[in-house]
């Protein structure tokens, strides 16, 4: 069961990468791009649950099929990148988001917009086929640093998805949205259709068996099962935050409208600097302290929001320092984990990358859940304890490592 590419032999006998700076920058702008699909609907629920007829308790669905969609590609699709011409996989999975995104565009009925929400997400997971075909084109040396640059406009995408779908709303419609999406992921298929090189893996296997070995890797590769533990403590800390921090803001304390809310969403973006910083840091053999700094800068964060009365001035400007140390914290231990388990071999790397995201998705998923569930029974209080416990966790568990 092996993979020999063009691209990971040039890699590992040259000293420099193999993907220029250029490359570089055009696969984290894709990943920004495409990732932000999975975000756009997250600010626009109520008025499309509204003009769709979507009851309260239904709208949820906007966001719980994109997310269902995404975890399915994840596991499903994702794996792929180990059999398949990577290049091909890539724009066929785009172009499956861009049929989502306008289906979704032209839906005046709930079920149509719903199944479009689900394909939305399927076809998101293009994203988790560039990071390790980025990690391919890269000499062992230098791989943390490609992927924390390529990572970088991933988090960029995840941040700016919110604000901006708000903002094109309010001028227009969350139509239009939509609309202005698909036209962008058909000129990015352009774009990487002209530019990405072929990148053919030559494994043996059949899809089934495939698919199958995924089990196998999780038993056999420890720092497979560490990092994706880790990880899943850490978004589920990130997913949990940024489900509570808007309700809070909104609420008596605070009183921030919606665009004040979409302003401290953009504080977080100032946290993708994590990520080339994390790849450097793990390219010389620092993974041990730039884990420990990215899961203790996760419970600072949510420390440090208890100084200060709420809803004063200080406050505020405490939680938007929190909303920057806990996406810095979350990248960089993201970032880490990816250069560590795409070490593990170049034949397995997309089946790796594929279970790694898996894993702390779902703990993402349970953390907007739980923060949701606490923030109604015991205010911040309880939700951010919560968010304090699971980062403990993580730390309690690379303690033993």
């Amino acid at each position: 069961m092996t993979v020999t590419t063009a691209s990971d032999t040039a890699a590992a006998s040259s000293g420099e990468p193999t993907i220029s700076r250029a490359l570089t920058f055009l696969l984290a702008t894709a990943c920004g791009l495409i990732a932000a699909n999975l975000y756009y609907g997250q600010p626009l629920a109520g008025p499309i649950g509204l003009e769709l007829g979507l009851s309260p308790a239904a709208t949820g669905l906007i966001v719980t099929l994109t997310q269902i969609g995404y975890g399915a590609g994840l596991l499903l699709i994702v794996p792929l990148g180990d059999l398949l011409e990577n290049r091909r996989l890539i724009l066929t999975m785009i172009a499956l988001a861009t049929v989502a995104l306008l289906a979704a565009a032209f839906s005046s009925q709930p079920i149509p917009f719903l199944a479009a929400s689900l394909a939305i997400g399927l076809g998101s997971v293009a994203v988790q086929v560039i990071v390790p075909f980025a990690a391919s084109m890269a000499p062992p040396a230098h791989r943390g640093r490609v992927v924390g640059n390529v990572m970088s406009g991933l988090m960029v995408g995840i941040m700016l998805a919110r604000p901006v779908a708000s903002v094109v709303a309010a001028a227009s419609s969350w139509h239009v949205m939509y609309f202005l999406s698909a036209a962008v992921m058909v000129l990015l298929a352009i774009v990487l259709s002209l530019t990405l090189p072929r990148r053919v893996p030559h494994t043996q296997l059949g899809y089934g068996a495939l698919i199958a070995s995924m089990g196998q890797l999780i038993v056999t590769q420890p720092i497979l099962r560490r990092r994706a533990l880790y990880q899943a403590c850490q978004f589920a800390a990130f997913s949990l935050f940024w489900t509570v921090t808007p309700l809070l803001l909104a609420g008596p304390e605070f009183g921030l409208t919606q665009s004040g809310i979409a302003l401290f969403a953009l504080a977080g973006v100032a946290g993708a600097i994590a990520s080339p910083i994390a790849g450097s840091l793990a390219d010389r053999g620092l993974s041990r302290p730039a884990t420990v700094l990215g899961i203790v800068s996760v419970i600072a964060a949510f420390l440090i929001t208890h100084n200060g009365g709420y809803g004063s001035t200080l406050a505020l400007g405490l939680l938007v320092a929190a909303a920057i140390l806990l996406d810095f914290g979350v990248t960089t231990s993201m970032v880490v984990g990816q250069r560590a388990i795409y070490g593990l071999g170049a034949e397995q790397r997309s089946r790796l990358n594929g279970i790694f995201m898996a894993t702390f998705f779902a703990g993402g998923a349970i953390g907007s859940a739980v923060g949701a569930w606490a923030f109604a029974e015991g205010g911040w209080l309880l939700a951010s304890s919560i968010g304090i416990a699971l980062p403990l966790a993580a730390l309690a568990y690379f303690a033993t490592e």
